[in-house]
């Protein structure tokens, strides 16, 4: 009973911590949605979209898909006509960078740098498309899409926005704790029997590929399985038990904003139509090069910093 009883206050303090985050955020961004600001932003980046083989109008949806989130995103796209191609480089630009406010705002709960982790995701977002619009020459035909869920008609009046707002709100911390409580138990009870351990060794190969101790296996587990918002409870408590080291935390985390929540932000791009097998291999790709790239250099600057460092001793000595 002990092992339950701690798991679950484990999971409350974690539901506490980032509910503070999650609540005022949504609630100011559901708000900002009545408003004209993020019609306002997509103007102010439509110039940009021919860069990238997109028609200025698709704007729209990144800015949804980035303030809000990858369903609202899609949603957007969907009021559109598109061709297949705009469509798959819309696809995968909102895979690489979606719902920047919360996801960015829990990555220092976790120990990140903001800065950091919103400059990867908008590069990543913005260097797959200029490839892809590069290599492809096909994709002009009209997108079809598939089946595509009703929006929710917008609120009127003050009244009804706040309303909306903290109901948007309400639920995404009920969300947040549904899944968070009931996974620091199960991790809970994981770690105490030792479980935790054959999690590891299971995600050694990629640990090592990645250049990261293997303390990060529960950090890397969680964010590919439920991502970065809802994994990071799993994130904070690991990092905290774990004793991860700086440069693992920065290497893991730069992997899970290329590659997290695999199955459900895969396969929720079936309404458009695509195919989404290539997302899934991009985004894991990019994530692998990326992070060994990073943690290769990374390496050397302490190699390098260390022999310096040697060097300054022996001279004052």
């Amino acid at each position: 009973m002990g092992m339950v009883k701690r798991g679950l206050l484990s999971g409350l303090s974690t539901t506490w911590t980032l509910g503070k985050i999650i609540f005022p955020v949504t609630l100011i961004v559901t708000l900002l949605g009545y408003t004209p600001l993020l019609d306002w932003l997509a103007k102010l980046i439509a110039p940009l979209m021919g860069l990238i083989g997109l028609p200025g109008e698709a704007a729209i949806p990144l800015v949804i898909g980035n303030v809000l989130n990858l369903y609202a995103g899609i949603g957007a796209i969907l009021t559109f006509d598109f061709t297949v191609k705009e469509v798959f480089i819309l696809a995968i630009m909102l895979s690489f960078s979606h719902n920047l406010i919360i996801e960015s705002a829990v990555a220092t709960k976790v120990g990140v740098r903001v800065s950091v982790i919103v400059a990867v995701r908008i590069f990543l977002a913005v260097a797959a498309a200029f490839i892809i619009n590069l290599v492809w020459s096909g994709g002009s035909e009209q997108a079809v899409y598939g089946l595509a869920s009703a929006q929710a008609p917008q609120a009127t009046g003050v009244m009804g926005m706040v309303a909306d707002g903290l109901w948007t709100a309400f639920l995404g911390v009920v969300q947040l704790a549904a899944i968070v409580i009931p996974l620091m138990l199960v991790v809970q009870i994981m770690r105490e029997r030792n479980w935790l351990a054959v999690i590891s060794k299971s995600l050694a190969p990629l640990t090592r590929l990645i250049g990261v101790g293997e303390n990060t296996a529960v950090t890397l587990a969680s964010g590919l399985t439920i991502g970065l918002a809802y994994g990071a409870g799993v994130m904070i408590d690991a990092v905290k038990e774990d004793r991860v080291k700086k440069k693992d935390l920065y290497v893991v985390f730069i992997f899970l904003v290329a590659c997290h929540a695999v199955v459900e932000d895969t396969l929720v791009f079936l309404v458009l139509g695509i195919q989404v097998w290539p997302l899934l291999v991009i985004r894991l790709l990019t994530a692998l090069l990326l992070t060994i790239v990073i943690s290769r250099l990374w390496t050397q600057l302490e190699k390098r910093k260390q022999g310096n460092f040697g060097k300054d001793a022996v001279y004052d000595h």
